[in-house]
């Protein structure tokens, strides 16, 4: 069992981000906790409201809401009434067993999961200390359910290829769900668990779910501003809908706040580079001769290679999304026989001079259309921008005379 904690600052955004997911038939609430009414007589209203009455006997703290998931392996298919046992005795053991939270079962993932929404403020109006609480009594608690439930233990588990789901069962669409709501659910799962060092970088990783961080263009208000937009893409990569202000979604995920998380990022790099390098000299190692085979390869091992174009469609550069180690990196950042003229020359020498150099390589580029390259056409310098989405390159203005 992996178990992984948030503590988010709006305590009715995670509610109806669960209940969301129960209107839409993706999840069921399993069970309450010290709640006042049985969870069969409790609508959407009277669970925020309980919640908002223990939270309003602190009004010091900042963060009052704790947001767990327990997530099992694919096989681990349990009843609902041993869900619920797990669930109690994880918050049990993680401090929670007086506190109230409700358990929801998602059914929208690869793999059975579960999500627990708790208030941190106790029945005296003290708030349960949760600095630290993932690497110290969440990691014991793990061990004694998995141990007493017989479960897959979370180092096994963590060795499956799992490639990042969603928020919903489909992309979002622009139209079928509150905009800002699926935009935050988005920026939730991915802000503060991925590893990255640019808004280039981390535009790849919002790419898989069809959202786009927009800075806007260098002379437009936003852009002076150091403003930040967020925006849907379509299937075609293209921004479609109202624009975000960042300053507006939960949490303020503004530029400045991207910043900091840039510079932090950075400090914890070294081993997420080595690990990736790993993962990509392994699938190598089996001399993939086209861009497809080496893409399928790595999406085994819970990779993604996010393939950089310019406004023509020219293929520059690739960027590698790690999903099992949450990191983001250019491939030139691995050493140049990783960006896109280094693999592109290794995959012409594993096979691709017998088939002609004129060949093309079809692949489906994440939140882009289809394009076709030819290897040779990869055989270029990787430049210094990373992933972008095509309407937001600036068009070379044409020089005139000589």
């Amino acid at each position: 069992m992996v178990a992984r904690i948030t503590t988010p600052e709006s305590l009715s955004e995670t509610l109806n981000y669960n209940e969301h997911k129960v209107r839409k038939g993706v999840a069921v609430c399993l069970a309450e906790n010290n709640f006042l009414m049985p969870l069969h007589l409790m609508n959407f209203y009277h669970k925020l409201n309980w919640f908002e009455s223990r939270n309003e006997l602190n009004t010091r703290a900042s963060t009052k809401t704790l947001h767990v998931s327990l997530n099992f392996a694919p096989t681990e298919n349990y009843s609902a009434d041993k869900l619920i046992s797990i669930a109690h005795d994880y918050m049990e053991r993680l401090g929670f067993g007086d506190q109230p939270y409700l358990v929801y079962q998602h059914r929208d993932a690869g793999h059975p999961h579960l999500h627990i929404v708790a208030t941190t403020i106790r029945e005296d109006g003290s708030r349960i200390n949760t600095h630290n609480i993932g690497k110290n009594q969440s990691e014991m608690g793990r061990k004694m359910v998995e141990q007493k439930h017989a479960l897959v233990k979370a180092g096994k588990l963590s060795r499956e290829p799992v490639l990042p789901v969603p928020i919903s069962d489909e992309k979002l669409e622009y139209g079928k769900a509150e905009l800002k709501r699926s935009i935050a659910n988005v920026l939730k799962q991915t802000i503060n668990l991925y590893n990255y060092t640019s808004l280039a970088q981390y535009n790849a990783v919002l790419s898989q779910y069809a959202v786009m961080a927009d800075r806007g263009k260098e002379d437009s208000f936003t852009f002076r501003k150091h403003g930040l937009l967020y925006r849907m893409l379509d299937k075609d990569g293209i921004a479609v809908g109202v624009p975000i202000k960042a300053s507006t979604i939960a949490g303020k995920p503004t530029l400045s706040y991207l910043e900091k998380r840039f510079a932090e990022n950075e400090k914890h790099r070294s081993q997420l580079k080595w690990s990736l390098k790993t993962s990509v000299d392994e699938t190598l190692s089996a001399k993939p001769t086209t861009l497809q085979q080496l893409m399928e390869a790595l999406k085994a091992k819970s990779i993604q290679a996010v393939l950089r174009q310019n406004a023509e469609g020219r293929i520059y550069g690739i960027t590698f999304i790690d999903h099992k180690n949450r990191s983001v990196f250019n491939g030139s950042e691995l050493g140049k026989d990783y960006s896109m003229a280094g693999l592109a020359k290794l995959l012409k020498e594993n096979g691709s001079d017998a088939k002609g150099s004129s060949q093309k390589t079809h692949v489906k580029v994440q939140g882009l259309t289809e394009v076709g390259a030819t290897i040779d056409d990869l055989f270029q310098p990787e430049q210094s921008a990373s992933f972008l989405p095509h309407q937001l390159k600036k068009k070379r203005k044409k020089r005139r005379g000589f």
